[in-house]
């Protein structure tokens, strides 16, 4: 019997050739996959999936909707090779999904996040090292946490001045100008980091064994950060607990940027572009939606369309 972690596998090469980012979803399917075969069960089923959730530990629902459509799309794949699959359906997961509110950090909580980061201990000290550098480039240059990660050292051209994002969360690749301050940081890191190890591994981002940190430990370190600091609740197990997360760096950065489009009086519609193409952006409706999220920059966008709709109104007695 070929086991479900085992086709698993398969699965997971066929995605990444398509050029997939499966970090997360690996994690999760890998847990759900070793349950299965603890069931000696060797396809996918709705019961099985059932059994699985009432198993894993509680979540909410849009936690598990989003378990839901990876586990989906791992039976869809299976469908072709077995035809005892079962694809569990949409809606079996009753979910009304909401994007969540970013929180908007100040440069104060930035500048605290990255300084407590830098007091992480480690074996070689360079575990303090990596955190507060990668969360200080994501907030520099609103980089998602995967595409920081899989920096290899070849794409940080510290020279020039820009870093190569290979491939994004869509596949595509783009370049990122960094400012001078940036390139100062990330050059004593490589340097520190050749001092610690004797020799660049290929990744940018190394742990105190040379290889490049997991998502999973970028969230874990970020979690101990924020709780040091009072971003989240003290919590037992080394559990992560709720609140401000990696991500809202990013978009603290974008809403910071726009916001300072409307206060230097440029055109946001002109810029909105060229911002949906630094941060890798699909479309320009993704970095529009951070107007309607955040009050003050709605605020902002009414104020200026209101002085907008005023310049143009047919002034009184004029020419009709």
């Amino acid at each position: 019997m070929t086991t479900l972690s085992q086709q698993l596998a398969d699965y997971l090469a066929v995605r990444r050739s398509l050029g997939f980012d499966m970090t997360f979803e690996e994690r999760v399917l890998r847990v759900f996959a070793a349950f299965a075969d603890r069931e000696a069960v060797d396809h996918i089923t709705v019961d099985l999936f059932l059994r699985w959730k009432a198993a894993f530990g509680t979540a909410n629902n849009n936690t598990w909707a989003h378990r839901l459509g990876m586990v989906r799309g791992f039976a869809r794949w299976l469908k072709g090779h077995d035809e005892r699959t079962e694809v569990p359906p949409p809606g079996l997961i009753p979910v009304k999904w909401q994007r969540p509110r970013p929180y908007i950090y100040s440069d104060k909580e930035v500048a605290t996040v990255v300084a407590r980061a830098a007091k992480l201990r480690s074996h070689y000290g360079l575990r303090g090292w990596s955190f507060s550098t990668l969360f200080g480039l994501i907030a520099v240059t609103g980089l998602r946490i995967n595409e920081a990660l899989k920096l290899d050292d070849d794409d940080v051209d510290l020279d020039a001045g820009v870093i190569t994002v290979k491939r994004g969360k869509n596949g595509k690749a783009r370049f990122v100008p960094i400012a001078p301050s940036t390139v100062n940081r990330l050059a004593a890191y490589r340097a520190e980091c050749i001092r610690l190890l004797g020799v660049r591994t290929g990744a940018f981002f190394c742990n105190d064994d040379g290889r490049r940190p997991t998502d999973c430990s970028a969230r874990y370190n970020f979690a101990i950060v924020s709780q040091d600091m009072g971003l989240r609740e003290a919590q037992r197990f080394c559990k992560h607990g709720r609140g401000p997360r990696i991500h809202d760096l990013r978009h603290t950065f974008a809403v910071r940027t726009i916001m300072g489009w409307y206060r230097k009086g440029l055109d946001p519609d002109r810029e909105m572009f060229r911002l949906s193409t630094y941060l890798g952006h699909v479309k320009p409706d993704h970095t529009y939606w951070y107007i309607e999220a955040v009050p003050e920059l709605l605020q902002l966008a009414s104020k200026r369309a209101e002085r907008s709709l005023a310049e143009n109104a047919p002034r009184k007695g004029g020419a009709r």
